[in-house]
C-alpha cells in the first residue's frame, strides 16, 4: 500500500456536547448510503478493495478448497407429526437448505427450495412451521439479505399454496392451534400507524383463521400499548388447551410471562394471567402430555432450572425443582420421553462449551445416566415426538464433523446415526484442545485452540470472538477453520464473556458497565497464544462479526500493537449514535444508551470510532458490509474506515469490502465461498500465511 493514496473523505467539523462531553463526529456524512459523496466513495473503495484483494495469491486454490469443504452439505434433525417428518438438507450442488417431508409411505418431496423460487440466490428460508397434524406448512422466506420475512402456507399433501404472503411477519413465532384452521403469530403494525423511523419496531400478537384477509381479520390479542422494542414469543399446547405469552424488550435477558386457558376463555379473547411480570429472569413455560407446566428458567440460578408446576397457578411460589442448577454446566434444553414403563427426560448441557445430555426420571429428575455422544463437540435442539414415545434426535457437529442426526433409544440406552450430512469431503486432520487462562481482573477463560497434529514454533494465527448477547460459541464444522488449520495456521475462538458459555452471570460481566471485560478477555487470550509460543504479534489476526465486529473494533484501537491484521465484518462501531439506526433501540439493555448521562460515559469509554487518533500505526484492517444489513447499518464500518485511512501512519492496508443484495445472515453458498476467500487470503498476506 506505500504510495497508494486512499479515497478523499471530507472531514465535518462536528463537535457536540452530549452530557457534558465533548463529542467529535468528522465523518457523519457517510451515514447517508444514498448521497452522492456517499456512493463515489464507496465506488473508490471498492476499486481499491479489488486493486489490492485480487492480486493476492493462492485465491483460486483457496477458493477450490473452499468449495470442497462445504460440499459436505448439511442435515437437519427431523420435526415428527404423526408418521410425518420434516427436515432442511443440503447437497454439495445445492446452494441454500432445502425444506423436505417424508410422507407416511417413505416418498421423500422437497416442499421450499429458495432456489426454485429464486434462482439467483437471494431468497433464504427463514423459518418453518407445520401444524399440529402435518397437514399445513406454515413457513417464511425474505430477499436479498433484508430479512423482511412474508409468511405464506402451504398444503403439505399438494404442495399448493394455501395463503400469503403476509408481511411484516420478521421474527414472528407461529403457534397452530389444533386442526390447522388457526394459528397465533406476531406482526408488526404497518409503517403508516407508528411514528417515522419506528417501522421496524411495535409488535403484536395476533390470531389468525387459515383464508382470512390478514389486515381487516386478524384480531388483536396482546402487545397493544406495550413497550415499541417488545419482541413476542407465542406457544399452544399439544391438546390445544394452554397459550403462553412471552415478552422481552430487545434482547434484553429478562421477560415477563402469561398463560391462558383456552377452555375457559375465548380464542379471540384469551384470559392471560401472569406467569412472571417484573421479575429479572429468563424463563419460558410448556404444558407436557402429562399435564403438568414444564418451567425453564434462570431465576435465582444463572445456569438454569427446569422446574414443574401446575399449569393453573404456575406462579413462581409453586415450582418445584426437577433439573436443579448444575454447578459447572449450563442447561440449554430437555425433551420428554414417555412411551416406556418408567419415562424419562432428557437433559441438554454445555460445559465450559462443550455438550453433553444426562437421563433422568420424569417423575423425580434422579440422574439415570447419560446419552453416549461421538465427540467433544456441539449438540444442537433435542426433538421428540410430539404424541410420546421411547426415542429422540439430535443435530451433532464439532470440528472435523458436518452436521449429522443421532437418534437415542430410550430402550436400549444407545446411540445412533440417524442421518449424516449428504456430502463426502476429505476433512484434514487438526487436533484442538481448550486452553484456560487469566484476564486482566483474574478471571479464568477458555478457548479452544485448533492446530496440526504435531506442529510446532510461531505461526500465523487467527483469533475469533463474539462475547455478547448471551450467545455461546461452541465446536462447530467451518470450512475456513478447516482450510486455514490445513493450511499450517492457527485458529483460536475464545469463549469470552457476554456469552453464555457459563450461564447469565458471564453474560452480564460482559455488558453494559462490564463491556470492557469482553476486551480485557481478548486481548489475555492474545497474549497467551503469544505466551505459549503458537504466535506472535506479527503472525496474529483477530476476527469477529457484528457485536463480534465491535469487539476486534475495540482490540485493534485499545492495542494496536498486539494485531498484525483484523477482519471487522457488519460491525457495530459508534456507540453515540448505534441506536439510531438499524435495531439498534433493541440492544440498549445490552450496552446502554447514551440519552443516559452515566451510560453514555460507558459507551465512550470503549467506542471505536471515537478512540482513533492520529499518527498511530494501525493494523491491516478489512471490513466487510452488507448492502441490505437491516440490522447493523453499514455505516458503522464506513465511518470507522474513513477514519483509519486519514489516521493511520502505518503501509498496512485499510480496505472495505462491500456487498450488495446479502444481509447480516444466511447467504449462498457460493457467496460465502466468496467472502471467505476474500477474507482468509487478506489475512494470509498479512501474517505471511503461505497458501497451498
Amino acid at each position: 500500500m506505500t504510495g497508494t493514496p486512499y479515497p478523499p473523505a471530507r472531514r465535518q467539523d462536528i463537535v457536540e456536547d452530549i452530557h457534558g462531553h465533548r463529542v467529535a463526529d468528522p465523518y457523519r456524512w457517510l451515514e447517508d448510503a444514498d448521497s452522492a459523496e456517499t456512493e463515489e466513495w464507496l465506488a473508490a473503495q471498492d476499486e481499491l478493495f479489488h486493486k489490492v484483494a485480487d492480486a493476492l495469491p493462492g485465491r483460486d486454490r483457496l477458493r477450490r478448497r473452499l468449495g470442497e469443504l462445504l460440499g459436505a452439505g448439511s442435515v437437519g434433525a427431523p420435526v415428527w407429526r404423526g408418521d410425518r417428518r420434516f427436515f432442511t438438507r443440503r447437497t454439495a450442488e445445492q446452494e441454500h437448505p432445502v425444506l423436505y417431508t417424508v410422507d407416511p409411505d417413505g416418498a421423500e418431496r422437497a416442499l421450499v427450495d429458495p432456489i426454485a423460487l429464486d434462482p439467483g440466490g437471494t431468497t433464504t428460508l427463514d423459518g418453518w412451521q407445520p401444524d399440529k397434524e402435518g397437514r399445513l406448512l406454515a413457513y417464511k422466506i425474505s430477499t436479498g439479505g433484508d430479512e423482511e420475512s412474508l409468511l405464506f402456507v402451504i398444503d403439505v399433501a399438494t404442495g399448493e399454496r394455501v395463503e400469503g404472503p403476509i408481511d411484516r411477519t420478521r421474527s414472528s413465532g407461529i403457534a397452530w392451534l389444533p386442526g390447522g384452521e388457526a394459528f397465533y403469530y406476531t406482526r408488526r403494525l404497518p409503517a403508516r400507524a407508528v411514528p417515522e423511523g419506528e417501522e421496524q419496531y411495535h409488535r403484536r400478537v395476533y390470531l389468525h383463521r387459515v383464508g382470512t384477509e390478514p389486515e381487516t381479520d386478524d384480531v388483536l390479542i396482546f402487545g397493544d400499548g406495550m413497550d415499541k422494542t417488545n419482541y413476542y414469543g407465542v406457544g399452544v399446547s399439544r391438546d390445544g388447551r394452554w397459550l403462553t405469552v412471552s415478552a422481552s424488550q430487545g434482547t434484553a435477558p429478562r421477560n415477563d410471562l402469561w398463560i391462558a386457558d383456552l377452555a375457559a376463555s375465548p380464542l379471540e379473547r384469551p384470559e392471560l394471567l401472569p406467569v412472571q411480570v417484573g421479575v429479572d429472569a429468563g424463563t419460558g413455560l410448556h404444558v407436557g402430555r402429562d399435564g403438568r407446566a414444564y418451567v425453564f428458567t434462570d431465576l435465582d440460578a444463572p445456569r438454569a432450572r427446569l422446574c414443574v408446576t401446575d399449569p393453573s397457578d404456575p406462579s413462581p411460589r409453586t415450582w418445584r425443582d426437577l433439573i436443579p442448577q448444575d454447578p459447572e454446566a449450563v442447561l440449554t434444553d430437555y425433551a420428554i420421553l414417555d412411551g416406556l414403563e418408567a419415562p424419562v427426560l432428557l437433559a441438554g448441557w454445555t460445559r465450559h462449551a462443550i455438550s453433553e445430555i444426562t437421563v433422568h426420571d420424569l417423575a423425580s429428575g434422579e440422574r439415570l445416566g447419560t446419552v453416549p455422544a461421538p465427540g467433544l463437540g456441539s449438540i444442537g435442539g433435542i426433538v421428540e415426538r410430539p404424541e410420546g414415545g421411547h426415542e429422540a434426535w439430535f443435530g451433532y457437529t464439532d470440528n472435523v464433523t458436518p452436521s449429522s442426526v443421532l437418534r437415542y433409544d430410550a430402550r436400549t440406552g444407545e446411540t445412533s446415526l440417524w442421518a449424516s450430512a449428504p456430502g463426502t469431503v476429505e476433512v484434514p486432520e487438526i487436533e484442538t484442545r481448550q486452553v484456560a487462562y487469566t484476564s486482566a481482573d483474574g478471571t479464568e477463560v477458555r478457548m479452544l485452540v485448533a492446530s496440526r497434529p504435531g506442529a510446532s514454533g510461531p505461526r500465523p494465527a487467527i483469533l475469533y470472538g463474539y462475547g455478547g448477547f448471551n450467545i455461546s460459541l461452541t465446536p462447530s464444522y467451518s470450512a475456513s477453520i478447516l482450510a486455514w488449520v490445513e493450511a499450517g495456521g492457527v485458529y483460536a475462538i475464545a469463549n469470552l464473556r457476554g456469552g453464555s458459555e457459563e450461564g447469565e452471570e458471564w453474560h452480564r460481566a460482559g455488558m453494559r458497565e462490564h463491556k470492557q471485560n469482553v476486551f480485557d478477555d481478548f486481548h489475555a487470550a492474545a497474549e497467551k497464544l503469544i505466551a505459549d509460543g503458537l504466535t506472535t504479534p506479527a503472525q496474529l489476526a483477530i476476527s469477529g462479526g457484528s457485536n463480534g465486529g465491535l469487539l476486534v473494533g475495540a482490540a485493534l484501537t485499545q492495542r494496536p500493537d498486539l494485531y498484525r491484521a483484523v477482519v471487522c465484518s457488519a460491525p457495530l462501531l459508534d456507540m453515540v449514535r448505534y441506536e439510531r439506526f438499524g435495531l439498534g433501540q433493541t440492544w440498549n439493555d445490552e450496552y446502554g444508551t447514551a440519552d443516559d448521562p452515566v451510560e453514555l460515559g460507558w459507551l465512550l469509554g470503549y467506542s471505536p470510532y471515537h478512540h482513533v487518533h492520529a499518527g498511530t500505526a494501525y493494523p491491516a484492517t478489512l471490513f466487510t458490509t452488507f448492502g441490505s444489513d437491516t440490522r447493523v447499518d453499514p455505516l458503522h464500518a464506513r465511518k470507522l474506515c474513513a477514519a483509519l485511512q486519514h489516521a493511520t501512519a502505518s503501509d498496512a492496508p485499510i480496505l472495505l469490502r462491500n456487498e450488495s443484495e446479502v444481509g447480516h445472515a444466511a447467504r449462498s453458498v457460493s457467496r460465502s465461498i466468496d467472502l471467505m476467500t476474500d477474507t482468509l487470503t487478506f489475512i494470509a498476506a498479512q501474517t505471511a500465511l503461505s497458501l497451498p
